[in-house]
């Protein structure tokens, strides 16, 4: 009876808003996820029905035992009678089993789906989906709200039909037996429920409170815990005042925690005496009614035990619609995930490049980043409302062209445009109006394999996973041979180094690569590039937060990353793009200025200004005259000296 109550609070605690609605729809969809595993759950309802009479017969025989040890009967009915109470229980058992290895096949069958479903749909959302989503909400997405759907068929489907064929049959044999005893025991039960709502609710206040300070414990510790989080306190933080203010949250925490605790044994103390109480009433009513011969002794004994078959029933029926919602709110919370619509997906018909050389194309791009309501939800941004800013066009009618093996050069103001473009050419978006096209084929009409296949993209902040150098490396290429990985190593510089490391090539690098410096890292995205093997090459910004010596050893590894293929390379500083076959200035959206690095110095324009303005302020004694590649840029490769790996 205990447990029971403990049970019953924490629904009411943690139950949903009874007011929420749900439509026909939402169950149909359950149904869905459901029809996989129906001959289970039809198995399941039987065992939970055969289980819950099984629970009443028991007690029957009990009572039929003293019977008939009063009435004095043959050692042999006795014996039978303790026989089939065993049986039963054997029974009761093996069925048990059985039924928990349905419910388990079912509840993780469910899970399996569920999560599927939700990761596969979340690896075809934008880009702009990730760039708004928590990632610690998307994951509570697949882990606890999968979990709180699973229990809607592994344990509440079971309960509610176990529950009220239970209640059923303990009720018409308590009413045969007695039913004034009956109805004295049903008196009692609002004081056992009752309480239990009240006092959820007034708990789920001040537990909604302690999940708060939880979570924004959470949120700190996984911020100050990372290895850039870290970094940042250690240089420009306040470590005392860190440290106070999560000991002032944990301590809120655990006042609640003690509050909680005492109110909840407060609460449970009260109903075990509640239930102990009833008991105490039949033993006592049934036993006076026993010595005035209007009952048996056994049948007293057997209403006794019914009794906590009849408030273990009632009580959970009185909380099954907790469960019932609280299950749907998780398949809602799941679906709303699943509902998203991806912006990037495969045309009917989509097909691959044409083998060879690649040019790069943009024709006449119109671009506007989505609004956050086509990208994103309020609960997983942790907002009330969506920010319904977006829409507005960054790239005004830019047209483009690299032909293959060319390299082409996009400079000019931040946010002027140029991420976008190469966000755009490898199809993380899509642009509004006008085409970009590989190979002359437009991206829309390429499937995302093929367009994977064709570009690498190295960007400023290489990113590696929590894994090994091959773990990494293979990400790019799987079926590539371990001769292939060590040439790709070799080309970006960082074999020799690989090579002294104690695990080699299973060296695990770190949560993004943090095990390895600025300079190790990029040059092992390079390396991955390398191992890909792509026809067009995107570099964005991809040395420019290098120190000298690793960002020369990284412009040696782009050297070979960029021979022979078609690359377009954005760059802020610009005495490494000197000798790009065609530089394009955007601006506002737009290329104001496009040619050679001569004709734009003659010409006087926007990139002369950027040009003088920036050697001007050069204080690597580089200066505008200067040819000879002193002051190194992030992304530029002089392409006269490809071969020898030379980047000025």
């Amino acid at each position: 009876m205990e447990s029971i109550a403990w049970n019953q609070m924490y629904r009411s605690m943690h139950g949903p808003d009874e007011k929420r609605v749900f439509s026909g729809a939402t169950a149909r969809r359950i149904l869905s996820f459901a029809r996989p595993h129906r001959r289970k759950l039809i198995g399941f309802v039987v065992l939970s029905i055969v289980t819950s009479a099984l629970a009443v017969a028991t007690p029957v025989l009990a009572g039929r035992v003293v019977n008939a040890i009063v009435a004095g009967d043959q050692e042999s009915v006795i014996v039978w009678l303790a026989s089939a109470i065993a049986v039963l229980a054997v029974l009761d058992a093996a069925l048990g089993l059985w039924s928990r290895w349905l419910s388990a096949g079912i509840g993780e069958g469910l899970i399996l789906n569920l999560r599927t479903a939700v990761f596969d749909h979340v690896q075809r959302m934008p880009i702009a989906f990730f760039s708004r989503t928590r990632t610690g909400a998307l994951v509570s997405r697949l882990n606890n709200d999968v979990i709180g759907a699973q229990r809607a068929f592994s344990t509440t489907l079971s309960g509610v039909v176990g529950n009220l064929v239970t209640l059923t049959l303990t009720l018409v044999v308590m009413l045969g037996i007695s039913w004034q005893v009956t109805l004295l025991a049903l008196v009692l039960l609002p004081v056992f429920v009752i309480p239990a709502r009240r006092m959820g609710r007034r708990l789920a206040g001040i537990q909604r409170e302690a999940a708060d300070h939880n979570a924004a414990m959470g949120n700190q510790m996984t911020e100050r815990f990372s290895a850039p989080g870290a970094t940042l306190v250690k240089l420009f933080g306040r470590p005392e005042q860190e440290s106070a203010e999560f000991a002032a949250r944990a301590s809120r925490v655990a006042q609640i925690g003690v509050r909680t605790a005492m109110v909840q044994t407060t609460f449970v103390t009260a109903l075990t005496l509640v239930s102990a109480i009833a008991i105490a009433v039949v033993y006592g009513v049934g036993g006076l009614a026993a010595l005035r011969g209007s009952l048996d002794a056994g049948d007293v004994v057997a209403l006794s035990l019914l009794l906590t078959r009849l408030y273990a029933p009632l009580t959970a029926l009185a909380s099954a619609r907790v469960d019932v919602m609280s299950a749907l709110v998780s398949f809602e919370r799941v679906f709303e995930v699943l509902d998203l619509e991806p912006l990037i997906t495969d045309r009917p018909g989509a097909g691959g490049l044409p083998d060879g050389p690649v040019a790069v194309e943009l024709d006449d791009v119109r671009f506007s980043y989505p609004s956050a309501d086509k990208v994103s939800l309020a609960s997983l941004e942790a907002v009330a409302v969506l920010d319904t800013r977006g829409g507005e066009e960054v790239l005004h009618g830019v047209s483009l062209r690299a032909e293959p093996g060319q390299v082409v050069a996009l400079v000019g103001s931040s946010g002027a445009g140029k991420s976008t473009v190469a966000q755009l050419i490898s199809r993380l978006y899509d642009v509004d109006s006008g085409a970009v096209r590989l190979g002359g084929v437009d991206v829309r009409d390429l499937t995302a394999d093929a367009i994977r296949g064709a570009i690498g993209m190295v960007t400023q902040d290489g990113h590696l996973f929590h894994d090994t150098i091959r773990g990494n490396l293979l990400l790019a290429r799987p079926e590539a041979s371990v001769e292939e990985v060590w040439d790709a190593l070799r080309r970006a510089r960082l074999d020799d180094l690989v090579a002294a490391l104690p695990d080699g090539l299973d060296t695990v690098v770190g949560e993004r690569g943090y095990r390895l410096s600025g300079g190790e890292r990029q040059r092992l995205t390079i390396a991955r590039l390398l191992l890909k093997q792509p026809r067009v090459v995107i570099l964005d910004e991809a040395t420019a937060s290098l120190d000298s010596t690793s960002e020369a050893a990284v412009q040696a590894a782009l050297a070979e990353a960029l021979a022979g293929r078609t690359a377009l390379v954005i760059a802020h500083r610009l005495s490494t793009i000197r000798a790009a076959d065609q530089i394009a200035v955007v601006e506002a959206g737009q290329i104001v200025e496009r040619g050679t690095h001569a004709q734009l110095v003659v010409a006087g324009g926007r990139y002369e200004e950027l040009y003088r303005t920036q050697f001007a302020d050069d204080t690597s004694g580089g200066t505008s005259g200067d040819t000879s590649g002193a002051t190194t840029d992030d992304t530029g490769v002089e392409r006269g000296n490809l071969p020898s790996g030379r980047v000025s």
